[in-house]
């Protein structure tokens, strides 16, 4: 229980964020998927996510081809492929684009006849940082359906 106790106050005092294991083989995946550029190494080393800028959004894991990203939790998150990853879902938008100005991929556009900001499924890589972003809680993040 102790043990516990002391765990528990280690992670509030130290944010937890995603880890890169020795199962990296340095391919550069996680580093060109990673939505906030937290991720640095040199081709064939392992690479490091810096925890001050890494937003837990586990793109990086997802696109890892040898499961070398542990979560926040330290579980090891598993390789998603981009079509099968969660997606936005915009209800009621303002137009405001702080979602565009965020969204790495380039995925996210608002042309001039629009009512609310388009979504281009193919480029969106699944990070969920446009529905962190939106300031009125206008994009959900929603799983792939088959």
């Amino acid at each position: 229980m102790e043990e516990h106790i002391q765990a528990t106050e280690t992670l509030t005092e130290h944010r937890a964020t995603h880890q890169i294991t020795d199962a990296c083989i340095g391919c550069g995946l996680c580093k060109k998927a990673c939505p906030v550029e937290a991720i640095s190494g040199e081709p064939k080393t392992l690479h490091v996510i810096d925890s001050e800028k890494c937003v837990n959004c586990s793109v990086c894991g997802m696109s890892c081809a040898k499961n070398a990203v542990l979560d926040q939790y330290g579980v090891v998150v598993p390789r998603v492929k981009i079509a099968d990853r969660p997606k936005p879902v915009v209800d009621h938008c303002s137009l405001c684009l702080v979602c565009a100005d965020v969204c790495r991929a380039g995925a996210i556009t608002a042309p001039d006849t629009a009512y609310e900001v388009q979504i281009d499924r193919a480029k969106c890589v699944g990070c969920g940082l446009c529905e962190i972003n939106c300031p009125i809680k206008a994009i959900t993040m929603v799983k792939a359906v088959a």
